[in-house]
């Protein structure tokens, strides 16, 4: 398989994930898109490593997975904290501005 055939996959993955954080309102959906979407430019970065013989994309998969995994942690405590006070996780039902 050539390099051209994980692009392919990885460009649909992120149009999937795209698509998915456009159209949803559920939050913990809208988060598991956006880790769809790092997950397919990781893929892009692996794919181009590999045909390039260098390291440095895979180097930078280890720094947004790392980056990825406390934005999860971070986002679940934040949809916590909202349903807690507002009993929903409906994006189009917060508004934290109005009270």
């Amino acid at each position: 398989m050539s390099v051209y055939h994980y692009l392919t996959v990885s460009a649909i993955l992120f149009a999937l994930g795209t698509y998915g954080v456009l159209t949803r309102r559920n939050a913990i959906v809208i988060f598991m898109c956006i880790e769809l979407m790092l997950n397919s430019v990781n893929l892009t970065f692996i794919a181009l490593s590999r045909h390039l013989n260098s390291l440095d994309g895979q180097i930078f998969v280890f720094f947004v997975m790392t980056v990825a995994a406390a934005e999860a942690a971070v986002g679940l405590a934040l949809m916590i904290a909202c349903f807690r006070n507002r009993e929903t996780i409906d994006v189009d039902q917060i508004n934290l501005l109005k009270w």
